[in-house]
């Protein structure tokens, strides 16, 4: 008799194979489910290995599209990045999958889900609260935090051991000594060998760009143009979907290596390749700096950093996170116009920008013509601001300060 039925985020390597397994011995009914969300993957190979390990259905689902227009436009918009360097490409996926994983939950009356990820890291915790958030009543297998499973699967080998005595297929190639998660936007680099940080990234492991010391000697110039905060188009891309998938990584552009703080409390170490996001970083804050106020800016900025904290932490699908994206959403109304930029040797480089909506004064600013501003009102402007910086000296008693 069946204890339920449970939907698996499967991605057809050994670990969430042998979960499938490991599953219908606890007399589970499983549901795989694959989201391709742009990574290098034989879907239907995964699905007929699924079938053959007795998947009861297997769901293979193409979410490009949902991935960039509800995750990765937002995400834009909000100039999100973590800790002042890393673009989220993970992090931003994983509402993305967990949101159809419910989806097919729901459809096929499945009472569990059930994923691969690790009780140490920040993706258990993506997972699990998106889909509390979204299927409040679900109940949630998470075999590598049960005592009985990472008991009995203490590391790869004992995993290759259970799928030979299972059938089920194992790589015949061996496995690089990391980890890696690829989508759309980037791909990272973990555990394994990057465990120590002083350990340099050996220079096979980058997948998406290349070593800027072997980049072209001719840059690639482009333009992108914004509306409302989103990519309109791109001068050599048909879709803004294309842009992501561009060769910018032939420039060696976004590349980073870093230790990052995870939410769980740890600090790890993390590799990352995003060279089409970090091409939309710098052109989207150099339009988003010519059209927008600067105390709207200002206060955007602090929206940004609480959005990607509530991002990196798994929060997409909660009330604070609701609030934080529409108000960048407004925000965003006047961000409109077209960003020129060049890619070369691992750099992206401003040329020009312009704007129906640029709040750009070439009359107002210019040294060469006195437009509609007199220069005897910084006077007092001068003087206003000042007076906190006396009051302070006199208080403090400075008398011959230092410079």
């Amino acid at each position: 008799m069946s204890n339920g039925t449970v939907v698996l985020a499967y991605s057809g390597g050994l670990d969430t194979s042998c979960i499938l397994v490991w599953l219908k011995e606890q007399g589970y009914d499983v549901i795989t489910y694959l989201a391709n969300i742009g990574q290098d993957e034989d879907f239907e190979a995964a699905r007929k290995k699924a079938e053959s390990l007795g998947a009861k259905k297997v769901f293979i689902e193409d979410l490009r599209s949902e991935f960039v227009e509800d995750f990765i436009w937002p995400s834009v918009q909000a100039n999100a990045v973590y800790e002042d360097r890393y673009l989220m490409g993970t992090a931003i996926a994983r509402p993305c999958i967990a949101r159809r994983q419910v989806e097919i939950a729901r459809m096929e009356s499945a009472q569990f889900v059930s994923h691969g990820a690790t009780g140490k890291g920040n993706d258990q915790i993506r997972f699990e609260l998106t889909c509390y958030a979204l299927y409040p009543e679900v109940k949630i297998i998470a075999p590598w935090r049960i005592p009985e499973f990472y008991n009995r699967f203490r590391g790869r080998t004992d995993l290759m051991e259970y799928a030979k005595k299972h059938g089920i297929p194992v790589p015949v190639t061996p496995r690089a000594p990391w980890s890696m998660d690829a989508n759309l936007m980037h791909i990272s680099y973990e555990s394994g060998i990057l465990e120590n940080p002083k350990s340099h990234a050996p220079a096979d492991l980058y997948l998406m760009t290349k070593n800027p010391e072997d980049a072209p000697n001719v840059p690639d110039v482009l333009e992108i143009e914004f509306r409302k905060g989103f990519v309109a188009k791109a001068s050599i891309q048909k879709y803004p979907l294309s842009l992501l998938l561009s060769p910018r990584g032939k420039h060696g552009v976004g590349r980073i290596d870093i230790v990052e703080n995870r939410f769980i409390g740890m600090k790890s170490r993390g590799i990352y390749e995003t060279p089409g996001g970090t091409v939309l970083l710098k052109a989207h804050l150099d339009i988003e700096t010519f059209t927008m106020d600067k105390e709207v800016r200002r206060i955007k900025q602090g929206l940004g950093v609480k959005f990607s904290e509530l991002v990196y932490n798994g929060f997409w699908y909660s009330p604070e996170c609701d609030f934080v994206r529409h108000c960048i959403a407004k925000s965003q109304e006047n961000v409109e116009g077209k960003v020129q930029l060049s890619i070369f040797k691992g750099q992206v480089y401003i040329l020009g920008r312009e704007s129906p909506k640029s709040l750009y004064n070439e009359e107002l600013v210019s040294m060469d013509v006195q437009g509609d501003y007199d220069p005897c009102d910084a006077s007092g402007f001068i003087r206003i601001n000042a007076v906190r910086l006396r009051e302070h000296c006199r208080l403090q008693g400075f008398s011959d300060p230092k410079p």
